[in-house]
């Protein structure tokens, strides 16, 4: 037989203590003052309206993101034509990486330009749905670990457009050969920008908003 848990002891959140956190610091003050005193930002409670915009810039991402794999990422030119064109999308330049022999870059542009996107987008929609909603503490952590997975890999998702911005820098030899961003390039940066406004617009003062005084199972125990 399995021994008995310990109830859990009472959750006390800065709601619940009449206190609001400031979105920029992390300081908490009372819930009359207007104004961080140690930032200046301005005291906001949290309120799961603000999730209208974490969607709307959600979904504006997936939009931009579907050209983004739709249209060529890269157009290569040699020989001013003569030898031909090229262009390749996000996941052809995977597979001509591949087809080179080149599997670590094309493990990294995959991860960056299609796992990470599509996990982000994944993430934060998963965090909008469940932000304020009933929850224990340890389901608390797991969304706080989520939300701060999605803000850590957030700068690295730029990696691809920054390929494509380097090769087009270094790689202009006038008649012999040349690259060009292609129209991918555009709408892959303006997905990755939704998609880091949609996080920045998430309150994760939410998280914390949901969390029950005390846990089902210990209410159940002392009733």
């Amino acid at each position: 037989m399995s021994a008995p848990t310990e109830p859990q002891s009472p959750v006390l959140t800065a709601h619940r203590a009449g206190l609001i956190g400031c979105r920029s610091c992390g300081r908490v003050w009372p819930q009359q003052e207007t104004h961080c005193h140690r930032c200046g930002a301005e005291l906001v409670p949290p309120d799961r309206r603000g999730l209208q915009a974490v969607w709307a810039w959600l979904i504006a991402g997936l939009i931009a993101y579907i050209p983004a794999n739709v249209f060529p990422m890269m157009s290569t030119q040699t020989f001013a034509g003569l030898a031909g064109n090229s262009e390749a999308t996000i996941l052809g330049g995977v597979i001509e990486l591949i087809h080179y022999g080149s599997w670590d870059i094309a493990i990294i542009v995959f991860v960056a330009s299609i796992v990470v996107p599509v996990g982000k987008f994944i993430a934060i929609g998963w965090l909008a749905m469940v932000a304020g909603r009933p929850a224990n503490v340890e389901q608390a952590h797991t969304r706080l670990k989520v939300y701060e997975v999605v803000e850590f890999i957030g700068r690295w998702s730029m990696i691809d457009v920054f390929v494509v911005a380097i090769l087009s820098a270094l790689v202009q030899l006038g008649f012999v050969a040349s690259i060009k961003p292609g129209p991918a390039a555009v709408s892959f940066a303006l997905s990755v920008a939704f998609t880091m406004l949609s996080a920045q617009s998430f309150d994760a003062r939410l998280i914390w908003r949901g969390l029950p005084l005390r846990s089902r199972a210990a209410t159940h125990r002392t009733e």
